[in-house]
């Protein structure tokens, strides 16, 4: 695995959460807008009476699944950040926390440092070039 692959697994994660908790917001946004038809005519006897305990198990089976995915993450940050601060130079360091830790965009380091985004651009493939990918990560 390269750096930049290494680095960028905490925002594909990140990602990935932020997807489970829109398809959850969804979920509990059918589950609590359920309506019944009124009419003179009997339930079918068919019908499946547990929806509303179905649909509550797949919630908190997703919740479950973004509680593991976060924690992931952090201890994921935790070991990015560990790798970036043995990065030597501190320009670089600060391009890799604010790139793969805050996920900042391009333009905002420019900004931050006051440079071009070019600037940003090469010292990033160079701070790239600094950064040690921990052994169990290169064979993967």
């Amino acid at each position: 695995m390269e750096a930049k692959e290494f680095l960028q697994q905490a925002f594909s994660i990140d990602q990935q959460i932020n997807s489970k908790n829109q398809q959850l917001e969804a979920l509990k946004a059918l589950a609590t807008s359920t309506t019944q038809a009124m009419s003179g005519m009997p339930g079918s006897p068919n019908r499946n009476i547990h929806k509303m305990e179905n649909a509550i198990v797949k919630m908190t089976s997703l919740e479950d699944e973004i509680r593991e995915d976060i924690v992931k993450l952090v201890n994921l940050k935790v070991e990015l950040k560990h790798v970036i601060d043995g990065v030597r130079r501190p320009e670089y360091r600060l391009i890799l926390e604010e790139r793969y830790l805050c996920y900042f965009t391009w333009e905002e380091i420019a900004d931050d440092l006051h440079c071009s985004v070019r600037s940003v651009q090469t010292l990033h493939g160079k701070a790239l070039e600094a950064v040690k990918v921990p052994e169990e990560y290169r064979a993967a």
